[in-house]
């Protein structure tokens, strides 16, 4: 032993004091209603130790071992954490099972896991880790040498996570459990505060909506670091005391082997999962497969029709930002494009608070009143589950003003009380005096059967306001004309003839965050200088586009020049 009575000679020791400790907490526990996910973890094992929480490629984990190896990892943090500072835990890894023995570990130990997001480089990263106050940060071996020379806390790898189990007292329900840091797709990322109580309600209302029971697999393939896994998939598991299968990565090639092999019947997704998808060769067979339910955001309505079709899986797709502040789902009789009929607190509102006119179209569809309609979308009742940002209140007040929350979301009504999402507030585009989203312009891009997925932004104009841009990322294995693109645009009767693009720029990869979500802000930052593939534009009154050459690039430089917005082009 050493100093301390400890037995550092037998490797199992560690694990025969775990389940010690383990039968200390479920023999001796009351059967009260979980109120923290510690509960749920310690709970689960006490109902059924044996039965699996966890697959992972061809392994599992039972409850009971889950509970084991959180309590040593509990332990590992306990000792490293020191007093009077956050007990902040940064973890920069992979999907993984120790991935979950960190979280739980934190349940267990009242710690709080920092999610960073695995796709941030350098000065990004140490900004993320040193803006939440990390203690130290737990890397694998894949995103360790991302660390090195950074400015950031001590670092512990993805081997060292274990100690002496942990057996002291846990966390209240009110406790803060998760700084989950947001898509960061308009600026830089704020770490959301999640407490236990927030994640058991979102949790409890994921798994009524989709109807979990206790033999249901969820799929679970988005990164740890993000929300959704974690509110729809982790935590719903251990409400239903279910079981997960998780996968290191979201890959097309691997969704149906890997659905098929757990025998899945639940998938969390968010973003554009259900799209990449259905761009797979169709098979005769993609119907035959336990899935029963999907749920997720951000769906469109033409592929949530085409996914339950092919894949014979319903599809719940609802509306509502990683905060909480608000959230509520489509149903299959909602009109096609809106985001579905929210509860009456959910309003539209103008700068000032006052709620906006409902929108109105012409034969065509076309909204004749976007001035007017379009505002940003607010829970006038209150906050929701929004617990605030971490380290950051000028953020969180520009999204509670007035005892009220602003989303930071664009959006319309139409007559019937459903609602459209139009952008976010800084997405807006101005031109010739009038005030627009960009989301309605890509649904009509993205009618063409050539175009995978497209994102509209303002750039600037040589003398006045903004002129519209689209990235239009094709299909695979498809190209696009311009001629026919410009065509196909201009027959579109909905197309307000301010939205026809003066720029385009045709890729095959939009840039995007690890959910799917277009980064806007690097395509704005690039403007018609981009390099992602060839550009092309039309002059004021042509009626088609043209490749943007050096030299017009040269005679655009001298229009800005001259009218004193040149320095529009830098920003």
């Amino acid at each position: 032993t050493d100093g301390r009575g400890r037995n550092v000679r037998d490797p199992e020791e560690p694990a025969r004091r775990a389940r010690a400790g383990i039968a200390a907490r479920t023999e001796g526990a009351v059967t009260a209603e979980p109120k923290t996910v510690a509960d749920l973890i310690t709970s689960r094992a006490r109902e059924h130790p044996d039965k699996p929480f966890l697959l992972f490629g061809s392994g599992r984990v039972t409850y009971g071992e889950y509970l084991e190896r959180c309590a040593r990892v509990a332990g590992m943090m306990r000792a490293r954490l020191p007093e009077g500072k956050p007990p902040h835990v940064g973890v920069l890894m992979g999907n993984s099972p120790e991935f979950l023995y960190l979280i739980g570990g934190a349940a267990l130990a009242g710690a709080v896991i920092v999610g960073v997001n695995a796709t941030r480089r350098g000065a990004e990263i140490e900004r993320d880790v040193n803006h939440t106050d990390c203690a130290f940060v737990v890397a694998d071996g894949l995103y360790r040498q991302f660390l090195t020379d950074l400015d950031v806390p001590p670092m512990v790898g993805s081997e060292q996570i274990y100690g002496e189990p942990y057996e002291g007292p846990g966390p209240v329900a009110e406790d803060l459990f998760l700084l989950i840091f947001t898509s960061g797709t308009s600026g830089a990322p704020k770490a959301v505060r999640c407490s236990h109580k927030r994640m058991l309600g979102t949790g409890t209302m994921i798994a009524e909506t989709v109807g979990l029971l206790e033999d249901d697999v969820a799929y679970v393939s988005l990164p740890l670091f993000h929300s959704n896994p974690l509110m729809c998939g982790y935590v719903p598991t251990l409400i239903r005391g279910s079981t997960m299968a998780l996968a290191s990565r979201f890959s097309v090639r691997r969704f149906l082997p890997d659905v098929r092999m757990y025998g899945a019947t639940y998938f969390p997704y968010s973003g554009k999962p259900l799209s990449h998808l259905l761009t797979a060769p169709e098979k005769p067979n993609d119907a035959d497969n336990p899935l029963r339910v999907a749920y997720g955001n951000e769906g469109s309505w033409r592929t949530i029709e085409r996914f339950e079709r092919r894949f014979g899986c319903r599809v719940i797709d609802g509306f509502g930002p990683s905060e909480g502040a608000m959230g509520f789902p489509r149903a299959p009789s909602d009109p096609p494009g809106s985001v579905g009929r929210p509860p009456a607190h959910i309003k539209v509102l103008d700068e000032n608070g006052r709620e906006c006119p409902v929108a109105k179209f012409d034969q065509d569809g076309r909204i004749l009143n976007a001035d007017e309609c379009v505002g940003e979308i607010a829970n006038v009742d209150g906050v929701g589950r929004f617990e605030g940002y971490y380290n950051n209140p000028e953020a969180e007040a520009r999204r509670v003003r007035d005892g009220m929350y602003w989303s930071g979301d664009l959006g319309y009504m139409d007559e019937r009380g459903f609602l459209y999402f139009a952008g976010r507030t800084q997405d807006w585009i101005r031109v010739d005096g009038e005030n627009f989203p960009p989301h309605p312009i890509e649904d009509l891009v993205e009618r063409h059967p050539a175009v995978f997925a497209c994102a509209a932004y303002a750039v600037p104009d040589e003398s006045a306001s903004d002129r519209v841009m689209i990235a239009v990322q094709t299909q695979p294995g498809r190209s696009i004309d311009p001629g026919d693109l410009f065509t196909f645009l201009s027959s579109q009767p909905d197309l307000s003839p301010k939205w026809l693009p003066t720029y385009v720029v045709i890729t095959s990869e939009l840039p995007r965050g690890v959910t799917g979500k277009v980064l806007v802000r690097e395509l704005r930052r690039e403007k018609f200088f981009t390099q992602r593939g060839e550009v092309y534009w039309r002059e004021r009154g042509e009626s088609g586009f043209k490749p943007f050459t050096p030299g017009d690039e040269k005679r655009l430089r001298a229009a800005f020049e001259a009218a004193g917005r040149a320095h529009l082009l830098d920003l």
